[in-house]
């Protein structure tokens, strides 16, 4: 396995951003350039941009988050962008959903070195979530999917008006534009594409928002909504 290089200092910018956790944001970025590499979570070749291209490229995602809401982080990976987002929103109750094991053992020992008791990590694939995790205000997820498939995961997973927040590259007016029939079905109603980071990063980040109507998941996913309820207040009533 290539050798990774060494984590540079972390950047002015970084404290600024992170406040009173920027000394766990330092340790979660030498977890990603130690652990993370040899796991086989992040790419060597990630490390000397760790905190430019990943931790504050996620972190400045806060932006476009509402105060003291429920998120779920889709294919959450290393954490990215769940755990920055958690390191400066501690008023987020945050879900890391994740389906490999070895990624999820390592966001819980995160997790749990960070002091991170507003995020939960649950292993398992956000297709089969509909019924088990409550519904949450926001979806956030980052380098999972194109649009549309991603979307077909994120957004059933919505409380009605909830919105998928997605960080993306250049391509985001295009995705956007291909996906506009997909997403339609799933209940979208209404798209834009916001640029966050300003003084923070440069390229700014690109967040691609997704805002439902009352029928998160469009009518594919009423019935199997409405089943899952039932389920859930059966088990209850047991």
């Amino acid at each position: 396995m290539e050798e990774a290089a060494e984590l540079p200092p972390a950047p002015e910018a970084a404290r600024a951003v992170f406040g009173d956790r920027f000394p766990e944001a330092v340790r979660y970025a030498e977890l990603l350039a130690d652990a993370g590499v040899k796991r086989g979570l992040i790419g060597p070749r990630e490390v000397p941009r760790l905190w430019e291209r990943h931790l504050l490229n996620c972190a400045v995602l806060s932006e476009a988050v509402p105060d003291g809401v429920t998120v779920c982080d889709v294919g959450s990976g290393a954490g990215l962008p769940g755990i920055p987002l958690a390191l400066v929103r501690p008023d987020l109750q945050i879900t890391l959903l994740e389906p490999l094991l070895r990624r999820t053992t390592f966001l819980q020992e995160v997790v749990e070195l960070l002091g991170l008791d507003h995020v939960t990590v649950v292993r398992g694939r956000a297709e089969e979530m509909l019924g088990k995790v409550e519904p949450v205000h926001v979806v956030t997820a980052r380098a999972v999917a194109p649009l549309d498939r991603l979307a077909g995961w994120g957004v059933p997973l919505l409380r009605p008006y909830g919105e998928m927040l997605a960080l993306k590259g250049d391509t985001a007016e295009e995705e956007l534009k291909s996906a506009r029939g997909a997403l339609s079905k799933l209940g979208v109603v209404r798209t834009s594409v916001l640029q966050v980071g300003e003084g923070v990063v440069d390229p700014l980040s690109t967040v691609v928002r997704v805002e439902v109507g009352e029928s998160p998941g469009g009518v594919r996913f009423a019935a199997k909504r409405a089943k899952a309820a039932r389920s859930t207040r059966s088990r209850r009533r047991r």
